[in-house]
């Protein structure tokens, strides 16, 4: 044997060890002897070594703290596969075309009379959008809906926005529910909880405006504006699905930044009564193709933009505190880049590397909400080429 135990059957010691550790074989006490091993490694230890531990390692750690995020998202097509994919119907539309002929070209009958349509939404405080929202929709609602909370999602205090500027929204009052829900403001509860708590609210609601079955009703957050002539079609067409969601065009901070046509959380359902519930998650396999428009953080001041990255839903992505600041934040806008510094949302890597870095500029307004366009000076924020925002 080239080796040997003590008669203890402690310290062991090799009879080839060299002059680097033979102060380790003698020693009684454990305790020194720990110290020695340690001393031992150490002095074995090169250049490279000690670059490696006390450089390469923390920056790597370092490394992952900043840009972790990134990397899970990067090798999200490893862990999460896409979701099913939607029967995309196509969508037929010209002014010159009259509504038999585009329910016929959807496969479906035209009705003798159009049916009833609610558009209710979650408040924050997206005036101007909601505005778009509203006014595009105008000539085919016959009730709008809105509740708002004085607390976000994130259990921040806030004030009723919509509440003290009604006086904007004159020209709906006559087909307006409104109505207000207090926050919870439960210390540490996830703000999904809060989101679904007041969607739950906005069902009540609902009742309360008088909707009753087979009325078409409108789910989709203030952002998420589908078209007047979708509604139209819709409230006309017979053998329309049940659920049916909008396919619509995602924009980001404005109409300059088109992102994609994948925004399909917006829904329209034939309402029924003990079975239809507010939502914001996929309810249908079919969605009806370049039904209108999601504008995402579109705000006027760079307050907004604040306010909204600490209220909404998904606050754990304001990671690092400089990401509310004010130059930062108008840098970003102009750049077309993202706000939280992430990277795209996509199942494969073709599409994560495709989307990488800033958004390009689109000089396009052609097919763009008619009061944005009637009403230019006032939402120029919102058009190509004008992306400095107010404080």
């Amino acid at each position: 044997m080239w080796w040997m135990m003590n008669e203890t059957g402690g310290n062991y010691c090799s009879k080839k060890s060299d002059d680097l550790c033979s102060n380790v074989c003698d020693q009684e006490s454990s305790q020194v002897l720990g110290m020695s091993r340690i001393r031992c490694i150490l002095r074995g230890l090169d250049v490279k070594t000690y670059i490696f531990m006390f450089a390469v390692i923390p920056m790597c750690v370092f490394g992952f703290y900043i840009h972790g995020q990134k990397i899970s998202y990067f090798l999200r097509p490893l862990w999460e596969k896409a979701p099913k994919p939607f029967n995309v119907i196509p969508h037929y539309y010209n002014e010159n075309i009259t509504m038999e002929n585009l329910c016929r070209l959807h496969g479906w009958g035209v009705r003798e009379y159009p049916r009833r349509v609610y558009d209710a939404v979650l408040f924050s405080n997206e005036l101007e959008i909601l505005t778009l929202r509203w006014r595009e929709l105008y000539p085919y609602i016959t009730e709008f809906v809105v509740l708002e909370s004085n607390s976000t999602f994130t259990r921040l205090p806030k004030p009723l926005v919509f509440n003290s500027n009604r006086e904007q929204f004159k020209f709906v009052e006559p087909r307006l529910t409104y109505g207000t829900i207090g926050g919870r403001f439960k210390k540490g509860e996830n703000p999904f909880v809060e989101e679904a708590y007041q969607r739950v609210a906005l069902d009540h609601l609902l009742k309360i405006a008088g909707i009753t079955d087979d009325d078409l009703l409108i789910m989709s957050d203030v952002d998420e504006i589908p078209s007047a002539h979708t509604i139209n079609l819709l409230r006309w067409c017979d053998e329309v699905p049940s659920i049916l969601h909008l396919q619509l065009k995602n924009y980001l901070y404005s109409f300059e930044f088109r992102v994609d046509d994948k925004s399909w959380r917006a829904s329209i359902h034939r309402y029924q009564t003990g079975k239809t519930r507010y939502a914001h998650y996929r309810q249908s396999d079919d969605i009806l193709a370049d039904a209108g428009w999601h504008c995402s953080f579109c705000f006027r001041r760079i307050s907004d933009f604040i306010f909204k990255m600490k209220a909404y839903s998904h606050y754990d992505r304001v990671r690092f505190s400089h990401y509310l600041n004010p130059e930062r934040i108008q840098k970003v806008i102009c750049k077309g880049t993202d706000l939280f510094d992430m990277l795209p949302e996509e199942y494969t890597f073709r599409d994560i590397i495709g989307k990488m870095g800033s958004i390009p500029h689109s000089y396009s307004a052609v097919h763009l909400p008619a009061f944005l366009l009637e009403n230019s000076e006032k939402y120029k924020f919102l058009l190509p080429g004008n992306c400095k925002r107010e404080r």
